[in-house]
């Protein structure tokens, strides 16, 4: 029998005198669903398409725009990235992934500016935040004049901002030796020439540059830094790193929070992927920019170009890629410090310890590569007593990361020492350090098997 209900959709069957008013009866959601031209969350405009990503043609584009842009709030909200009294560095290429996070950072601060001004109390402060542009031209073969006009136009899109005001850092790579060194561009170009496999020539430069952008960070106060790796990027880095023999310290590099490094490093366009972010570049009319560089013949291009294929063939390929990599365990260093500020208000601080890693949820690791700041293995690391009577060179050979040995490092032993020599004097100090952690671990490995100062040996 009939429901005769009138606003019932439960695919029951209705009196047969009322044909005619069924006809009448307004399209259901399924109905909606069902015409590809329509967004399936408004159900009113059309979907835009053509960027052959995962919801190609579900969204019109004002609810694409709310979607990229809540994945990006609910990653910062959810893993307590930015909160009022940080200051915020932005890592800013041109390319589209850091333009859109400079896009995004600025919209919450310019929120926050909002609520701060409407706040009679002015209790709740506003984040600051920064931009850094890395300058490779010292050590990367781009065209004359083209550099001068990538810092014009990056200067261009951070003035073009609404207030509150960003302030800019254009900073040569080589100042990572000395921020008025001369021979900082030769002693880099050293270090990079005596690596032969050209992918550890790439690899290094990427650790350089994380070196470079920590410096400006620490230099200026920022106690945050933002990057634009996207899942697309991550993806390929997981190929890449399992490759090339990194899969122990793979963890590390996929999450939100990366916080081994003196100034914590977030990824809070984790779960977008770079068919969304060149769309909405495209919808918005932000430019970016992308310098004239040689086709990568490197084990990190060839993979990157294995992904998008891979893509292309399947949308939901780089998903699967890091929610199966997101399954191994994290390390503990894979979240923000908690938060004991009593500006930052307490819905923030409960949010973040709902979200951050548990003890048991992650691993611990109290040693680093001093070349690539990778977490080491326990079978990685190596008894420094047997290196005692070696060079300097030679013990720090022995500190580094199988993946750094084999693919960066010289084998001789006089190259080694004068590479060695040439290092920026970060690492150096890293490597120092880590010998230090390292003697201290071992001593109490060993605790059990040493005499106390009060006991005689028999």
């Amino acid at each position: 029998m009939a429901c005769n209900g009138s606003g019932c959709q439960s695919g029951c069957y209705k009196d047969e005198e009322e044909p005619k008013r069924e006809n009448l009866a307004v399209p259901t959601k399924t109905d909606s669903a069902s015409n590809g031209n329509i967004c399936v969350k408004c159900k009113l405009n059309d979907s835009v398409s053509g960027y052959g990503g995962i919801d190609d043609g579900r969204f019109c584009a004002d609810c694409f725009r709310s979607n990229l842009f809540g994945k990006f709030r609910y990653a910062v909200t959810s893993n307590a990235m930015i909160s009022p009294t940080d200051k915020v560095l932005v890592a800013f290429s041109g390319g589209p992934s850091s333009r859109i996070a400079l896009q995004y950072v600025h919209d919450l601060q310019e929120r926050a500016q909002k609520n701060f001004d409407a706040c009679r109390d002015r209790s709740l402060p506003v984040f600051g935040v920064g931009v850094v542009f890395i300058d490779e031209s010292a050590v990367v073969p781009i065209p004359s004049g083209e550099m001068d006009e990538a810092v014009g136009f990056v200067s261009s899109v951070v003035s073009c901002l609404a207030p509150p005001k960003k302030e800019l850092h254009v900073v040569p790579i080589e100042t990572i030796y000395s921020s008025d060194s001369s021979d900082g561009k030769e002693r880099l170009l050293k270090i990079l020439n005596a690596v032969s496999d050209p992918t550890g020539r790439e690899d290094l430069l990427v650790n350089i540059r994380m070196l470079a952008l920590q410096k400006v960070a620490s230099e200026f106060g920022y106690n945050r830094l933002v990057l634009g790796s996207c899942i697309s990027r991550i993806a390929s880095h997981v190929i890449s790193a399992t490759v090339k023999g990194q899969g122990y310290s793979l963890p590390a590099d996929i999450q939100y929070v990366d916080a081994r490094w003196e100034i914590p490093v977030v990824l809070p366009l984790r779960d977008c992927f770079a068919q969304e972010i060149n769309m909405l570049c495209r919808l918005d009319g932000l430019k970016t920019l992308k310098l004239s560089t040689s086709p990568s013949s490197t084990i990190n291009g060839l993979v990157s170009s294995f992904v998008q294929l891979l893509q292309e063939e399947n949308p939901s390929r780089e998903s699967t890629i890091v929610r199966t990599a997101g399954k191994l365990i994290p390390f503990q260093f894979n979240k923000i410090p908690e938060i004991t500020d009593g500006h930052v208000p307490l819905a923030t601080r409960r949010r973040q310890k709902r979200y951050n890693l548990k003890s048991n949820e992650s691993v611990s690791s109290e040693s680093f590569c001093p070349l690539c700041n990778s977490p080491l293995d326990k079978s990685e690391i190596v008894n420094r007593s047997n290196h005692d009577n070696g060079s300097t060179g030679e013990f720090f050979y022995a500190a580094c990361c199988s993946s750094c040995q084999y693919q960066i490092l010289p084998r001789d032993s006089t190259t080694m020492e004068q590479f060695y020599t040439d290092l920026p004097q970060s690492i150096i100090s890293r490597s120092e350090e880590a010998n230090n952690c390292n003697l201290s671990l071992l001593r109490e490995q060993i605790q059990d098997c040493l005499l106390s100062d009060d006991e005689e040996e028999t």
